[in-house]
């Protein structure tokens, strides 16, 4: 199967590629490099002895959307590329929606011209929920306003993608609304790799006990939570990347031309941002210097996971610990050290 990976150079879009490329698939990543780097196609081909095809396209832009679909005959398509920072989205809103939704649009477009159904997996987001009145989060949950431009773009590409379905056209879709992924590969070829200041908090903590960083802000300590701090859900980015191969082969088996089904993707635990800096601390034996500061526009207060529909009915569980995912980033963090070390000598 030839499967297109759009943001596949990015955190979530490697570790996936690496583990299409390693089962057999035959991949072609898309990226515009806004938020990612080339190098990493040489570290997937470090892990896996294989080059995926490469293209550099702004999915923003129709024509070379129309032009990928004409070079290539994808059978499946994995969609991560989107602008994915909800701090950077109530900063420039319309840069989110003109991107997240532009390209989704454009991707859709192309697919109501091809004959035979595509198999999509959509890479959508817990932020569609808002704030939710209870916890666990399952599907069922009426989706409310979301807190930041980013929520709302995701949203409304559900919507979109709901559309297509019930306007009758051949498309089977899988919609994955993920909670917060963390770590990185086994091997540490390949990680979190923000472009500049990091806006999730491990890589933050990663660079903070570098050195990278002076210090690490907590956003508020007076929330209505154990500790005061805000709870996520954390899963390990491999877990997160196994998820989509079992999509992938469900969409593949699925004889149902017009399938749809929307999946939580988290480890079903809640951990707040001080158990996770004194988790981190002892997983990896330091002290972090980090202080308290004011809450943060669009971040809601509690999220965790009910992933017991994917379970039911994809059969898939996390296999990996926050404690590994913790380790595994820092191991990350210090590999990006020397790496950077070797190249000024």
């Amino acid at each position: 199967m030839q499967v297109l990976v759009t943001g596949g150079l990015g955190y979530i879009g490697s570790h996936t590629s690496v583990l299409l490329l390693e089962k057999g698939y035959d991949v072609v990543i898309v990226d515009d490099l806004s938020n990612s780097n080339e190098k990493v196609l040489k570290n997937i081909f470090k892990i896996t002895n294989k080059t995926p095809a490469f293209e550099k396209i702004d999915l923003k832009e129709r024509e070379s959307v129309s032009k990928l679909f004409k070079n290539y005959n994808f059978d499946g398509i994995i969609h991560f590329a989107a602008h994915k920072s909800v701090n950077e989205s109530i900063l420039y809103p319309k840069k989110y929606f003109q991107n997240n939704i532009g390209s989704l649009e454009n991707i859709i477009d192309e697919i109501k011209l091809l004959k035979n159904p595509i198999n999509f997996i959509f890479s959508s987001s817990c932020t569609v929920y808002g704030q939710a009145d209870s916890m666990p989060i399952n599907e069922t949950f009426k989706l409310k306003k979301a807190e930041s431009p980013y929520g709302q773009s995701k949203r409304k590409c559900e919507e979109i993608l709901e559309s297509v379905i019930e306007s009758g056209h051949c498309f089977k879709n899988i919609t994955l609304r993920y909670f917060n992924p963390v770590g990185a590969h086994p091997t540490s070829i390949i990680g979190e790799l923000p472009t500049g200041v990091p806006e999730n908090l491990v890589p933050y903590i990663t660079q903070t006990a570098i050195g990278k960083r002076d210090f690490l802000t907590v956003f508020g300590n007076d929330y209505n939570t154990k500790d005061g701090t805000c709870i996520r859900d954390y899963i390990h980015i491999m877990d997160l990347a196994e998820v989509h191969i079992s999509c992938l082969e469900k969409l593949t088996d699925v004889n149902d031309d017009n399938y749809f089904k929307v999946y939580n993707v988290g480890s079903g635990k809640g951990t707040s941002v001080l158990e996770l800096i004194s988790l981190f601390e002892n997983v990896n034996q330091l002290k972090l210097n980090y202080k308290i500061g004011k809450r943060r526009n669009g971040d809601v207060i509690v999220a965790y996971a009910d992933s017991t529909k994917i379970k039911d009915e994809l059969n898939w569980s996390t296999k990996y610990s926050l404690e590994n995912a913790l380790e595994t980033a820092w191991k990350w963090e210090l590999n990006l050290k020397t790496n950077e070390q070797r190249n000024q000598n």
